[in-house]
């Protein structure tokens, strides 16, 4: 059930993909999770080969960037993510949160109280002059400190982000490019009526239950990241509505729920690397309970301490996750490096390693590299 909500199960399309595809898998999922690391390829573009296999970045790109046309926006969904833009009124609960100071992170909500009028200054030039980016904004000062070491000027945007006053217009060099939101959502969007908060929460459970399949409150909750007690409601009542059914789940604590068009197949038949971001596994306590399979990113452990490697990515094969890869393309030798292979216990290896192979050529294909492995 987990595997098909999550589109998985059925083949790849065998014709080449459209732009139709791509913008139908994330209306399918909810949502895309956007991270900035890039030793192999942005991570909002792997969950759409894993699902859909090769398929042309810029569709992606036009989906979420094509002007007034574009099908997708960034906000603040699971984390930074690609949303359909029919989901922003779903949403303006959150922005209005944020400019009460509530759901932001400290430093961000801080600043945006103590330094209003310079948040409305640099509203004020992103209204005269169109979109920008960090750089030109007008004394929005420097990067201060390390990664996260934001000038004046990012804080103001970051700000003004959260609270919807301005959205993504483009990026250049993954680096966010701003503009009114009101004139980058299409308008059927901008005119579209405001839900009241419980209402839009409501529908956020219900979208998450039909990406999830089968689900914990605490999963339901996760997917949209919505309070406890904001989900807690909302559970119960898509419960009395007979929206959700409670069911049980042997090995799992507590309840689990099942939405009303949930699928329920006899087998899986699914071939899939999976990106650290998918939508399938970021929930590690729901990855754990569903699959068996205890998985953490090591991008940020120092290396004599990793376990498995810098960029691994599970490997799904049929229902289960038999293996991770860390990977990286090698850019400057047009090589797809397969660094090293984990095998999970009790996997036929032989039957891993055919498959693993022709999704590794598959993928560096997508990706215009070679596909070089070292395994072990």
């Amino acid at each position: 059930m987990a595997l098909v909500a999550q589109g998985f199960g059925r083949p790849r399309p065998d014709r080449p993909l459209v732009r139709a595809d791509v913008v139908r898998t994330v209306r399918a999922l909810g949502l895309v999770q956007i991270d900035s690391v890039n030793v192999l390829v942005r991570s909002h573009y792997l969950p759409l080969f894993s699902r859909l296999g090769a398929y042309e970045l810029p569709l992606l790109d036009e989906a979420a960037y094509g002007g007034r046309r574009r099908q997708l926006f960034e906000y603040w969904g699971h984390e930074a993510s690609l949303i359909p833009v029919e989901h922003q009124p779903l949403l303006r609960w959150r922005m209005q949160r944020a400019k009460n100071g509530d759901g932001l992170w400290g430093s961000v909500a801080r600043f945006g109280r103590e330094r209003a009028a310079f948040c409305d200054e640099v509203l004020a030039q992103v209204r005269a002059r169109g979109p920008l980016g960090v750089s030109e904004i007008e004394a929005g000062g420097s990067r201060k400190g390390g990664w996260w070491g934001w000038s004046e000027g990012k804080m103001a945007l970051e700000w003004l982000f959260w609270t919807g006053q301005v959205t993504t217009h483009s990026r250049r060099r993954f680096e966010r490019v701003y503009d009114l939101a009101e004139r980058v959502l299409p308008k059927s969007v901008v005119d579209a009526p405001t839900p009241a908060a419980a209402d839009a929460q409501r529908q956020l459970v219900r979208l998450a239950s039909s990406a999830l399949g089968i689900a914990t409150e605490r999963d339901l909750r996760d997917y949209f990241r919505l309070a406890p007690a904001d989900a807690r409601a909302c559970v119960a009542e898509l419960v009395e509505a007979c929206e959700l059914q409670p069911v049980q789940v042997e090995g799992w604590k507590g309840t689990a729920y099942l939405g009303p068009q949930v699928r329920v197949p006899s087998r899986i038949e699914a071939r899939a690397l999976l990106s650290p971001f998918d939508s399938l596994v970021w929930f590690r306590d729901r990855l754990q309970r569903v699959f068996d399979f205890h998985y953490r990113i090591e991008i940020y452990t120092p290396a004599h301490k990793r376990v498995h490697g810098y960029y691994v990515l599970p490997f799904l094969l049929g229902e289960r996750l038999v293996a991770r890869v860390d990977l990286k393309a090698d850019r400057g030798q047009g090589r797809l490096r397969v660094i090293a292979t984990h095998y999970e216990p009790r996997v036929d290896r032989r039957e891993v390693n055919a498959s693993l192979r022709e999704e590794l050529q598959l993928l560096a294909r997508w990706l215009g590299l070679r596909c070089g492995s070292r395994a072990r």
